[in-house]
């Protein structure tokens, strides 16, 4: 009798348990993130999880071509940013990115910025400075597609022993801060970060490079995520593009 009225008690104790709502895990959204697009996708994410408390980011930005290379060596990611085109068809042709999850969020210019005594204004001009930084053009966008406005314009073979490669467009901009650059290409997004040490230039002509195109994409891991769903379809909302353009991108 007693141990039927113990074994009563434990299950009336156990069915108490169950019944009282547990906090439900916390969810998280991976991104990875072209460099240039780190602060406003960081602001972007901060308004996100106010209306989605317990949902946390892990924010990985770098060049695009690398964060793909990432993502294909297993590196987890949920939603990818890229700078151009390419480095998205990479992914895609290798799986890990469906068709049917990539939209396009922003648009951006390229510029070329110098030092602050400086005044070039075209192309041509900048054949006379002695060291250009421009992002390795095998991984990052921001370079390939200066190299792309070099060629067009004629001038490569002057820049030959010239130009200084660096891993990121931000890096390209902080060459110049510490004068160990004359000049280089950034994005027009990138100006805003710009100290008085530094001047934009001229703003490199769009006929001379392909139109500079942010595609974005959930990765098959991240279309599994209803959290990253969610941020996915937040990133093509009015909030999300007055962001985009308080930080000088293009969204038309």
């Amino acid at each position: 009798m007693k141990k039927t009225k113990n074994l009563c008690i434990a299950i009336f104790l156990f069915a108490a348990m169950v019944s009282i709502p547990l906090p439900a895990d916390a969810g998280e959204i991976r991104l990875a993130i072209a460099a240039s697009l780190k602060d406003a996708v960081t602001e972007m994410s901060d308004a996100f999880s106010k209306t989605h408390p317990g949902v946390g980011f892990q924010r990985n930005s770098g060049a695009a071509g690398a964060l793909a290379k990432q993502i294909e060596n297993g590196a987890p990611a949920d939603i990818f940013i890229s700078a151009n085109i390419e480095w998205m068809k990479y992914l895609k042709d290798r799986g890990f990115i469906s068709e049917k999850n990539v939209d396009t969020l922003a648009y951006n210019n390229l510029v070329f910025v110098g030092n602050a005594g400086l005044n070039l204004k075209t192309m041509k001009e900048i054949v006379l400075l002695e060291k250009i930084a421009i992002g390795s053009p095998k991984s990052v966008p921001a370079g390939e597609y200066a190299m792309e406005a070099i060629k067009k314009a004629g001038i490569d073979s002057e820049l030959n022993n010239k130009l200084v490669m660096t891993r990121d467009v931000l890096e390209c901009l902080m060459y110049v801060e510490r004068d160990e650059v004359d000049g280089a290409f950034i994005y027009a997004s990138n100006t805003l970060e710009m100290s008085d040490r530094v001047k934009i230039l001229f703003q490199v002509p769009q006929d001379l490079y392909s139109r500079v195109i942010y595609p974005m994409a959930l990765t098959n891991t991240g279309a599994k995520n209803k959290d990253a769903k969610a941020f996915f379809e937040f990133l093509q909302s009015e909030k999300a593009r007055a962001v985009l353009s308080k930080y000088g991108f293009i969204i038309e």
